[in-house]
């Protein structure tokens, strides 16, 4: 099961179905390893899955005291979001089938660790699964600025975090992480 909610009293209605949900944070591309481990946790602690992805290229403008979240652009290119939720909704999608889990996707909006500790509060999720980023030196530019959003997740609420590496482990032999 998948749906985008956009309508306030839908998103409480669902809220309240998916309470104690393992939420997956999600981005366009990435490894299917990281949903397979958040589907297994679900499964093991029979609880719904939550595939969540973030737009950082909108912002929370205000949210509603019902928890509808109000959100604007920072960038004119309104389509970027949309195609990557459907991009994160299809590969979902594709992942999970024929797993009989129950599973819904979400967008957030703004910052991917506030926003998923924010969904995860209104959840009481039981956990929040997440990928490792990828080596190379754009990412970690990125990273210096951003911070690590599993190191943020971590340390920023009481949810435990599970990190899925999306890559080969770096050798021990290798001095460096990134060698770009």
């Amino acid at each position: 099961m998948t749906d985008n909610t956009s309508i306030p009293s839908d998103e409480a209605a669902q809220n309240a179905t998916l309470q104690k949900a393992v939420i997956v944070g999600i981005q366009p591309g990435q490894s299917p390893r990281v949903i397979q481990e958040a589907s297994r946790f679900a499964r093991l602690l029979r609880v719904p899955l939550v595939v969540v992805h973030v737009d950082v290229t909108r912002f929370v403008t205000y949210e509603d005291p019902d928890g509808y979240v109000h959100s604007a652009p920072i960038d004119i290119n309104f389509d970027a979001g949309t195609a990557e939720f459907e991009a994160v909704q299809s590969e979902a999608a594709q992942a999970l089938q024929g797993s009989g889990l129950t599973w819904t996707a979400r967008q957030l909006v703004g910052d991917p660790a506030l926003a998923i500790k924010a969904l995860a509060g209104k959840l009481d999720a039981q956990l929040i699964v997440v990928g490792t980023r990828k080596r190379g030196i754009g990412e970690s530019i990125r990273e210096f600025f951003t911070g690590s959003v599993a190191a943020r997740l971590a340390h920023r609420q009481h949810r435990s975090v599970l990190v899925v590496p999306l890559e080969e482990p770096v050798p021990d032999s290798q001095p460096e992480i990134w060698t770009e």
